[in-house]
């Protein structure tokens, strides 16, 4: 039967030949030459290992501060408590791509989100707000309403110079609030400036209520440059109504 040779230290005794013990010490200095790389591999496993407890398991680098920027409207602690993070939690552990799901998730003004970590103890988060193009009238207030249809901000009041939008349901995809966006938008100043609200009760049903008493029969959201134009070249009495749902056949009333 064949037996495995396995490893020893080899030792001489020390009554042994000259020649016989520097025979066993060149045989020790081979094995250890031999067995050094596992040995260093095995330290650097421990080591590593260590550390990844450490960083991972600990925290040494865990978070201590949490720096929100861009936060105007929005309360910083706000984002904050969206976010999620317990004060310790190490930062290579944290879920960014998640944390900032959770910030747009929970909080309407925010458009856009970025969080970034700054070692040794700092989680950034940098916030875009969305930008008011209008306010829809609700009970008790307004809603401020976004380029995208987003109705992100309940208010008391209607900021100064920023047109009102009345319409039902306002929602990001909805026919409707796109087509009442898209006329609001191709309104000269002229036409602002008379406009006391834009009223949209379905995508082809559209008017604008001016001051005076006056409106605008404005139908849907097309040939709206032609709209503009016969709007701003006929003038309308006080209590009277203009349609220029098609722009080529003008009526009064």
């Amino acid at each position: 039967m064949t037996q495995t040779r396995g490893w020893r230290l080899v030792l001489a005794p020390r009554d042994a030949p000259r020649s016989v013990r520097l025979f066993a010490a060149r045989a020790r200095r081979h094995r250890l030459r031999a067995a050094l790389p596992w040995l260093v591999a095995l330290a650097l496993v421990a080591l590593l290992g260590g550390a990844a407890a450490i960083v991972y398991l600990t925290p040494a680098l865990g978070v201590e501060r949490i720096e929100v920027t861009g936060a105007g409207v929005l309360d910083p602690a706000a984002v904050r408590a969206a976010a999620g993070v317990r004060d310790g939690t190490p930062l290579p552990r944290l879920d960014l791509g998640a944390l900032e799901r959770r910030v747009r998730t929970e909080l309407k003004p925010v458009r856009t989100v970025k969080a970034q970590t700054h070692y040794p103890h700092t989680l950034a988060i940098a916030v875009v707000e969305r930008t008011a193009i209008a306010a829809v009238p609700k009970v008790g207030g307004f809603t401020l309403l976004d380029a995208d249809g987003v109705a992100f901000l309940p208010v008391d009041t209607a900021p100064p110079g920023l047109p009102l939008i009345r319409i039902a349901q306002p929602e990001p995809g909805d026919a409707t609030t796109e087509s009442a966006l898209t006329v609001l938008a191709a309104l000269s100043p002229a036409v602002r400036t008379q406009m006391v609200a834009l009223v949209a009760e379905s995508p082809t049903r559209i008017r604008l209520e001016l001051t005076g008493e006056r409106s605008v029969v404005w139908g849907d959201a097309t040939q709206n440059e032609a709209k503009v134009r016969v709007l701003e070249r006929t003038p309308i009495e006080p209590g009277h109504t203009l349609d220029v749902s098609a722009p080529g056949v003008v009526l009064e009333k």
